[in-house]
């Protein structure tokens, strides 16, 4: 084997030891905002704990140690000093825990995502607004590389010259193209549509929402974004805050909103229809509105809205509906019981509790595993 094949064998290996201990971690990392922060273009990085290689390490000669020298039954091997008390006595020379932070790609990271949590695939629908580039072979030219060489259009050229010299002999019919005799084929690049999507994402940002509740949703969304990306050559996504009365927003309003006050769900809802009957066709786009909140509705006549808004409006129009529900010390928690009531059995709405931080791997288990 050559020096660079053991390299490039090595690092293989590597990467296979990496991807093994993100997929090990993965729930762990999917409770982390400091992840989305360190989130690039289109790399983020992750870190695991320092891979070193194994290897033996000898003592000094004769310096004693388990099972060398003297000692009875019971003595105290050390380690932990008098009392069992670790962490005693002079300062050391020895390394400390360390890690290192790997540069991952979204698209494996969302591979990565997709394989742990045994996510299937998404069958997109629509067919416009986004846009693939096809090459199309349209021609024949008299340039270019040899593999997009025209074998018959350059026979016949060689022909017709070789019978325009009266050099072709039909005894001994041996055609000879020169270089002036190769045709080329010659292509154009054209435009495909793509399948297309939006997610459309709706925040409770009312009293009762507070700011690890909103960070709940800040890490979920993250994770959804990364996933959806990875189905769709291209995906929008638009933002919708609500208290009292709802209004769209840019991502970094949406993350970062401090705002309070009482709570009318079906202000979030009237806006995300009208942004979907406005902008996202049902023929052309794959429309995914996820809602979250703490479940504390203003009054039931307002939930008795919200419920006509999504049978009528909303979830005929949308791919799948998914409400979080972001568990809060003030929060009563209703409204997913009123959406189980009024849609059991519907396979388009997805409802998730999310009672912490460590509830988010499965809520997006719970969003994502049907694929939406």
């Amino acid at each position: 084997m050559t020096k660079h094949n053991k390299i490039n064998q090595d690092h293989r290996r590597f990467k296979q030891i990496v991807r093994g201990k993100i997929k090990q971690n993965l729930r762990e990392y999917m409770t982390q905002g400091e992840l989305t922060g360190k989130q690039g273009k289109k790399i983020v990085k992750i870190p695991i704990p320092r891979i070193d290689i194994p290897r033996f390490k000898y003592g000094s000669k004769e310096s004693g140690g388990t099972g060398q020298g003297d000692g009875e039954v019971g003595d105290s091997m050390g380690g932990e000093g008098e009392e069992g008390q670790g962490g005693q006595g002079p300062a050391g020379n020895q390394e400390g825990e360390h890690s290192l932070e790997v540069d991952v790609s979204m698209e494996e990271l969302a591979e990565l995502m997709g394989e742990e949590l045994e996510l299937p695939r998404i069958e997109p629908r629509g067919t416009k607004r986004l846009e693939t580039i096809r090459e199309k072979y349209t021609g024949i030219r008299t340039i270019g590389p040899e593999s997009l060489r025209h074998f018959k259009r350059t026979y016949k050229e060689a022909l017709k010259r070789q019978i325009s010299l009266d050099s072709y002999d039909p005894d001994n019919p041996i055609i000879i193209p020169i270089r002036e005799d190769k045709r080329f084929r010659s292509y154009k690049e054209t435009s495909l549509p793509q399948s297309n999507a939006v997610i459309i994402y709706m925040m409770d940002v009312s009293g009762s929402m507070g700011e690890e509740q909103k960070e709940i949703v800040r890490i979920e969304s993250f994770w959804l974004d990364t996933w959806l990306q990875s189905q769709y050559k291209g995906l929008e996504s638009r933002f919708i805050i609500h208290d009292a009365s709802a209004r769209e927003v840019d991502r970094e309003t949406f993350f970062h909103t401090r705002e309070s006050g009482g709570t009318m769900i079906s202000s979030a809802y009237k806006l995300a229809l009208n942004i979907i009957e406005e902008d996202y066709p049902l023929e052309d786009w794959n429309v995914y509105p996820f809602h979250f909140s703490d479940g504390d509705n203003w009054s039931s006549d307002d939930t008795t809205q919200c419920m006509s808004i999504l049978r009528d409006g909303i979830i005929p129009r949308s791919n799948m509906f998914c409400y979080g529900q972001v568990e809060s010390p003030y929060g009563s928690g209703q409204f997913i019981k009123d959406l189980r009531e009024a849609f059991e059995g519907t396979e388009e709405v997805v409802l998730s509790e999310i009672k912490d931080r460590d509830a988010i791997y499965d809520s997006i288990k719970e969003f994502l595993g049907k694929g939406l």
